[in-house]
């Protein structure tokens, strides 16, 4: 078993001077193509708005600060996993709330010179959120702030400030992490989690009640920032991987490694491109083969840059054996030995 085991792992191993990164473009660029025509077959399949396909594959090598449909899933330790109600609680808590979701109508009335906000009972309710909590903490700097029934009267102690203090009312953050704006609550696997649409990891890791060892966002960016370099390299993967296999394509997780590994090697995401990995090559010619080519020429040539020719583009560019395969192995005559041969 032991040989066997052994004569597997041989096998598996790469040949030397194997064009890996070429395998990897052709492994993924293939199926990438298949993509394409399948990408929009997907419309109304699933309750959240979701990028798929080739959009979002284009957006995780591209490594976009913000996804365009940034997206959490989380989950909710042991106590709280169980049961609907307690995930809920957590959900509101998470869930982002200004005063203009809490109310029914927002207005200035210029007789008594204030701002009347008209709560919504139902919308309070449904928040979690008391009127007296509401009046502790709309504190606002030179206003006044009284309650009256099912209405809420700021009056600030300028006149002129009236207009400019509408729209601060309207956005005033009452409760909620930043950045979410919808959760909703669903069973998978037998434990309830939250599902949102917006981001903010760090934050909601602060929620108590969340699980922090298995809480994700599809921002590749936010993890680095939060969780580290090496979570952001299994972040970019499991979104690559997800991105394919939802379309049904089959591709070796090695080529999505390698891609990933690539975008993290520096410790900091950066994106495949002209302002990533292929702007920043050691090879002049290599880098003006992507995209911007006299620019890069230029600056080469101001800086007084040399080129080793060591990798496939530039020597593909100066007609050179390129240094892959056969073209690794460099041949050399030893003349001393000739001259000892000759001399006999």
């Amino acid at each position: 078993a032991i040989k066997a085991t052994v004569e597997h792992y041989k096998h598996a191993l790469m040949e030397p001077g194997e064009a890996v990164g070429i395998v990897t473009a052709q492994s993924i660029g293939e199926p990438g193509t298949q993509m394409t025509l399948r990408t929009f077959h997907y419309a109304g399949v699933r309750e959240q708005n979701v990028t798929l396909g080739l959009p979002r594959l284009i957006e995780i090598v591209d490594a976009r600060r913000i996804p365009s449909t940034p997206i959490m899933t989380i989950y909710l330790t042991e106590e709280h996993r169980k049961s609907r109600e307690a995930a809920v609680k957590i959900a509101r808590t998470i869930f982002y709330t200004t005063v203009e979701n809490l109310a029914e109508a927002i207005y200035e009335d210029p007789v008594h010179e204030e701002i009347i906000v008209e709560l919504n009972k139902t919308m309070m309710d449904d928040r979690e959120v008391a009127m007296q909590e509401l009046k502790d903490k709309l504190q606002i700097q030179n206003c006044t702030i009284k309650t009256r029934g099912n209405s809420v009267h700021i009056k600030p102690k300028k006149v002129e400030q009236l207009k400019k203090m509408l729209d601060k009312v309207t956005a005033f953050h009452v409760k909620g992490v930043a950045g979410i704006k919808r959760v909703l609550v669903m069973e998978e696997h037998g434990e309830w989690v939250i599902r949102t649409d917006g981001s903010n990891l760090p934050k909601v890791l602060e929620v108590h009640g969340v699980d922090t060892s298995r809480t994700t966002t599809n921002n590749v960016h936010e993890i680095a920032k939060t969780v580290g370099i090496e979570a952001a390299r299994n972040a970019l993967e499991y979104e690559a991987r997800g991105v394919l296999e939802d379309q049904g394509l089959d591709v070796d997780r090695r080529h999505v490694m390698l891609v990933s590994d690539m975008m993290t090697s520096t410790g900091e995401v950066q994106q495949i491109g002209r302002h990533g990995i292929s702007g920043k090559k050691s090879s002049v010619l290599a880098r003006a083969a992507f995209e911007i080519t006299v620019p890069n020429i230029v600056e080469a040539a101001v800086k007084g840059e040399s080129d080793p020719l060591e990798g496939v583009t530039e020597n593909v560019i100066v007609g050179q054996s390129i240094p892959i395969g056969t073209g690794l192995v460099e041949l050399f005559m030893s003349t001393f030995e000739q001259a000892k041969r000759e001399k006999k």
